[in-house]
């Protein structure tokens, strides 16, 4: 499976004009999503869009000027923050009469189906509700598909919104920093918790890799809390892969922050060869659950420039951007990997 193309809205660039050694300034342990003007979406569909709906659609518009055979978004909360306003008229007006497009636009598919009736594809249609392995699974899907016909492309997609919701429940739960932080010294806090963060990433997937950015040579993932399973996970992505752990040229962490978690990141970094490069990307995104999606847009954005910038490397390299590992962890109970071959070498 290729990645063709590439679009994404995030905190790390204005998204008319991608600079990825911009580094975005958190506020409040957050991260905030730059968005468009949108200006390809019809102003009253736009008007009813919630946040997450037409970042989606926004980001996805661009290639869907290729034809694509199907739409699968990754995605763990949809738009949570509509799905509230909705419950909360429900509260409001005594379950009385109520506006349906707050809840026409909290679904967890509404994206993918918003992104269907713009585009009037009528083709294959889904989305992945896996909290931390949405994304994963959501590529695995179409890989899975264009295993079984090479000829059909599909538009790939992972995203997630910060809402006052499921931020207000992810600070009780202790996912956040108690103490302000600063996302450019993220990595020196030595403390539990992260920083919120949001983003859409989509990409046009195929069998062809005549034009191709990169290649997708493996998808693992797993639900475990022991360093032994992370092993065995590593161990199955480089197998299903066809490389040797010497052969991973950059290696992209996604360590966040919090020290309950770094131990994971640590142990990774353990196997590949020393010669290798490490980057980490959530200072730049911040932290949700789907991230690992704008962490595939970087590689993509970093193989077309030829190398990753500066602000992302924790251990440069002199070798050529040429097989990538992709790691992440979610809460330490949801673990990914994404390896991936440059395809523009």
């Amino acid at each position: 499976m290729y990645i063709i193309q590439c679009n994404s809205i995030s905190a790390q660039h204005d998204p008319d004009k991608p600079d990825l050694s911009y580094i975005p300034e958190s506020v409040d342990n957050a991260l905030f999503a730059k968005e468009p003007k949108y200006s390809e979406i019809p102003t009253g569909v736009l008007r009813r869009m919630g946040k997450a709906v037409r970042m989606g659609v926004g980001a996805s518009l661009p290639i869907l000027r290729s034809e694509v055979d199907g739409i699968v978004i990754g995605t763990a909360n949809g738009g949570m923050e509509d799905c509230i306003k909705f419950l909360n008229q429900i509260v409001k007006y005594d379950e009385g009469r109520l506006t349906p497009t707050n809840f026409v636009q909290s679904t967890n598919n509404a994206v993918a189906a918003q992104i269907g009736l713009l585009g009037s594809n009528n083709g294959y249609n889904i989305t992945h509700v896996h909290r931390g392995l949405a994304f994963e699974n959501a590529l695995l899907d179409v890989y899975m598909k264009i295993k079984e016909d090479p000829g059909k492309n599909y538009l790939l997609g992972g995203l997630d919104e910060i809402s006052d919701y499921n931020r207000n429940i992810e600070i009780h739960a202790n996912a956040y920093k108690k103490e302000t932080v600063n996302n450019l010294s993220l990595y020196e806090s030595n403390t539990a918790g992260t920083i919120a963060g949001e983003g859409v990433a989509m990409f046009l997937a195929g069998g062809d890799g005549s034009n191709a950015i990169c290649e997708i040579l493996a998808i693992e993932m797993g639900h475990f809390e022991e360093e032994s399973s992370l092993k065995d996970a590593y161990n199955a992505v480089l197998i299903k892969g066809g490389i040797e752990p010497e052969e991973v040229d950059l290696f992209l962490s996604g360590e966040n922050g919090d020290i309950r978690l770094r131990h994971f990141y640590e142990f990774v970094e353990s196997q590949i060869s020393p010669e290798a490069g490490i980057a980490r990307f959530k200072h730049v995104f911040g932290e949700f659950p789907t991230s690992i999606a704008c962490a595939l847009w970087l590689v993509c954005e970093a193989i077309k420039r030829g190398s990753i910038p500066n602000p992302y490397l924790k251990r440069k390299s002199s070798r050529d951007l040429k097989n990538v590992l992709i790691y992440n962890t979610y809460k330490g109970r949801q673990h990914g990997f994404i390896l991936l071959r440059n395809s523009m070498i």
